[in-house]
């Protein structure tokens, strides 16, 4: 075996030495371009965004006025449809569609000519037998005439005067006339037509005062008292109140919807308001003390149900954490509602903007009214 030259022996004894040396060379240059590309990152890397700024409110406890709102329907206080009580022919109509009529006031006239007639005779023979009565009261005390003379002449008479009556009332029957002040709607009938006994003639109502019909919700019974106010409002006068009085409630609980209904009265002295008109009715109950009331934009509802988002850990720059809350609300007054269960008085609530914000996330509240209550951090 040949023996290696002396510096092939001292090459192949520094190999191990400089492959060391290019190694370490390539662990430091690779340090040194880390450390470079991440300080140059930081350089580069934006500022981190601002909180989000949010309106909120804090929650406090206090008397509130509670309304009710319900749907109603207006009711006449009297309404009628005028039909003839007997049959008859048309000879007189005397009223025009639309106009206000008199109580009693003649309103259609039926064909009686065979009546007055017969009314005539009857009242004859009555008056006959009148003067025969009145002759026999005198000859009986003088013996001229019987007793019993006496007594025909007063069957004849009482007779007479019972058939002339009867006559009278069906010639009544044949006169329709308003059985109420009020205002008459479009006619339905003509001069000359036959009318049977029910036959619709026209309606006759009554708009100087009215019902208004309206259901609550059995829980709220306890707070329904006669008296009440009631605020009425329609799509027909656009900004315009009315006000009535709760003056009935049924002594029932409705099985299927269990609702209660209850009637209030409403005084319409220019007849603007008409029966059948759909109403929205709110009614004034009781105030509540100690009630948490909050806008009723704070409140998201979803088939979870009812949440709001409360802002914690608020710093003395107004920035803090986001929390979802479930809540229980109760009645609601213009707008405001009142928080049954969930929130506490003092907690900051979220009043716009909660479809932006996440739970957890960090936003700036911009408080309306008072600045919030310093919380321990």
């Amino acid at each position: 075996m040949r023996a290696l030259s002396p510096w092939r022996a001292r090459l192949r004894a520094a190999r191990p030495l400089a492959l060391t040396v290019v190694a370490l060379a390539a662990v430091f240059g690779s340090f040194v371009l880390w450390r470079h590309a991440r300080d140059a990152s930081a350089r580069e890397a934006p500022p981190a965004a601002p909180p989000l700024t949010v309106a909120a409110t804090v929650a406090r406890a206090g008397m509130e006025p509670i309304t009710l709102d319900a749907i109603g329907t207006l009711a006449a206080l009297r309404q009628v449809t005028l039909a003839p009580e007997v049959a008859g022919r048309v000879t007189a109509i005397d009223f025009e569609p639309g106009t206000a009529v008199a109580e009693g006031a003649r309103l259609v006239q039926l064909y009686d000519e065979p009546e007055r007639a017969r009314l005539a005779s009857l009242q004859a023979r009555a008056a006959y037998a009148k003067t025969q009565l009145e002759r026999s009261q005198t000859l009986v005390p003088m013996g001229a005439e019987s007793r019993r003379a006496l007594d025909e002449h007063r069957f004849d008479f009482a007779a007479a005067t019972a058939d002339a009556r009867q006559v009278q009332a069906v010639i009544a029957q044949k006169t329709v006339r308003a059985p109420f002040s009020g205002e008459i709607g479009l006619r339905r009938v003509n001069v000359g037509q036959y009318l049977n006994a029910g036959d619709p003639i026209a309606t006759l109502t009554d708009l100087d005062t009215l019902y208004v019909n309206f259901a609550v919700p059995q829980k709220h019974l306890g707070q329904l008292r006669p008296g009440a106010s009631v605020r009425i409002s329609t799509d027909a006068f656009p900004g315009r109140l009315f006000d009535a009085r709760v003056t009935a409630i049924e002594p029932h609980v409705g099985e299927r919807t269990r609702n209660v209904s209850a009637q209030a009265t409403l005084s319409n002295p220019d007849h603007l308001l008409r029966p059948g008109m759909y109403a929205q009715v709110r009614l004034e109950l009781p105030p509540q003390h100690d009630v948490l009331a909050i806008p009723d934009t704070a409140v998201q509802t979803s088939q979870d149900g009812e949440t709001v988002a409360v802002v914690e850990q608020t710093d003395r720059d107004g920035v803090g954490t986001v929390a979802i809350r479930r809540v229980q609300t109760g009645a609601r007054r213009d707008d405001r509602v009142a928080v049954l269960d969930g929130l506490h008085q003092g907690d900051v609530v979220v009043t716009s903007g909660q479809l932006r914000v996440a739970p957890g996330m960090r936003v700036k509240i911009a408080l309306e009214g008072a600045p919030p209550p310093e919380r321990p951090q």
